[in-house]
């Protein structure tokens, strides 16, 4: 195994956008929704490429203040004219049918039809995507000109789905570490053919978790695919001691898009995934927008609840509901681009980096500068430009390693980049210059239960 930057660094990025934007091709067709066989198909395509467990909870099964829902199937469903013709076709695309639908077959007459309809007039050539998951209806979405065209008249209304008991899937990737402690990285696996909101995710995700599982690991790594809202609630309610273990945390979506990035801080605010997200799009020069936590949005604000607390924050492209496309057809395909899943790939692996190798130290010589250039870590010719970056990475680390302040706030305030930082710590480790809090100590002072990895 390799450490993540030695990966990242020997990654072919355009390449692997390509790969990324083929797996959501083959994604894209499957019906997904809250629980159903699409959710497993779809989990069983991430399983070839990365190890991932399968965990099903029952219809029923009481999690937190919820109740997993019924499963359901979808075999067809489809709205036919006077003329005989489909003006409506789940087969044509899986957004025509709100999801969660009951089974109907029925002739109705058009006024009847109308109040089951569902189009945007603001765009008028596009299907949107509607759910119905917590109330039993059914309904179709259709572009708004089609609705416009449709004629007096009987029109017969079928929808073979099944609403019963089941279980809700989904899927989780654990890649132990050397601490058991872990960051968690969560995306949903409940839309169906919407290529941004939420494919690109999976896809970053799951590459994601392919490069850790062959790099050294400090953390332990649990990558979620979870249904909107009830997946990471079921899941809190099988984790109630997550508060415990998960140290840092991001929520993944909209990541195919060419939008810059957008950070939705964590609950606490100041978390040291707070810093990591914005230290590493910074090294990367990737212009990042970045927002205080609200409880709305996605999965944040459930792992960030206040029974929980977790340190999960939000890193996407354009944010829901602010790109024209979004929750509807035209987030397909062709609005997820190859190089747009590279950058957000390597901003997730920078994220990781930072994360990884983040540590606090202790100067062993704070008295005073300690002599470098005896040690052979300063230039022997002093008035020089050459090195200095490196010069000055080993005086901050000296001057704020007081036991306090860790690597990427030390990155932050020198303004310098993490891995010059870090590379410039290993050095002043090597020298017995710096250490970790708990090496620094003698043996009878030191707390048993406290590890080098603060």
């Amino acid at each position: 195994m390799s450490d993540l930057a030695t990966l990242t660094r020997a990654l072919d990025l355009e390449a692997a956008g390509r790969e990324m934007h083929e797996l959501a091709t083959e994604l894209y067709p499957i019906p997904r929704s809250l629980t159903g066989d699409g959710v497993r198909r779809t989990l069983a395509i991430l399983g070839e490429r990365i190890p991932l467990e399968i965990r099903e909870v029952a219809s029923g099964t009481a999690v937190l203040d919820w109740t997993v829902p019924d499963e359901w199937n979808v075999r067809e469903a489809w709205i036919e004219g006077p003329d005989g013709r489909r003006v409506a076709d789940f087969a044509d695309h899986n957004l025509h049918l709100v999801g969660y639908s009951e089974p109907i077959d029925e002739t109705m007459p058009l006024e009847a039809l109308q109040e089951h309809l569902h189009s945007l007039p603001e765009q008028p050539d596009l299907v949107p995507y509607r759910t119905s998951y917590y109330r039993r209806t059914w309904g179709f979405c259709l572009a708004h000109r089609v609705r416009e065209s449709l004629r007096p008249g009987d029109y017969r209304v079928r929808v073979d789905s099944t609403l019963e008991p089941g279980t809700l899937t989904f899927g989780e990737c654990l890649l132990p570490g050397r601490d058991e402690r872990e960051v968690l990285v969560s995306c949903h696996v409940c839309h169906p053919s919407l290529a941004n909101d939420n494919l690109s995710s999976l896809v970053v995700a799951t590459s994601l978790a392919r490069l850790l599982a062959r790099s050294r690991r400090r953390w332990s790594w649990r990558i979620l695919f979870v249904p909107g809202t009830i997946g990471a609630i079921t899941w809190l309610a099988r984790h109630r001691d997550a508060g415990e273990r998960v140290v840092a945390g991001l929520v993944a979506a909209n990541l195919g898009d060419p939008g810059v990035f957008h950070y939705k801080r964590s609950r606490r605010g100041d978390a040291v995934v707070d810093r990591a997200v914005e230290l590493a799009l910074r090294d990367r020069g990737e212009a990042v927008e970045v927002s205080e936590f609200v409880p709305y949005g996605y999965d944040e604000r459930q792992y960030g609840s206040p029974g929980f607390d977790l340190p999960v924050g939000s890193l996407t492209r354009t944010p829901w509901g602010r790109y024209p496309e979004y929750h509807t057809s035209a987030d397909d395909l062709a609005l997820i681009r190859p190089d747009a899943l590279a950058g957000s790939l390597a901003a997730y692996l920078g994220v990781a980096d930072a994360l990884e190798r983040n540590r606090v130290l202790v100067n062993l010589k704070p008295h005073g500068e300690p002599q470098l250039g005896r040690r052979g870590l300063y230039g022997s010719l002093g008035g020089g430009t050459e090195g200095k970056e490196r010069e000055m990475a080993m005086l901050w680390v000296l001057n704020l390693s007081d036991g306090d302040h860790d690597l990427i706030e030390i990155a932050h305030r020198s303004g310098l980049p993490f891995d010059a930082v870090c590379r410039a710590a290993e050095a002043l480790e090597a020298a017995e210059l710096v250490a970790r809090p708990e090496a620094s100590r003698p043996a009878e002072t030191r707390n048993p239960t406290e590890t080098d990895d603060r």
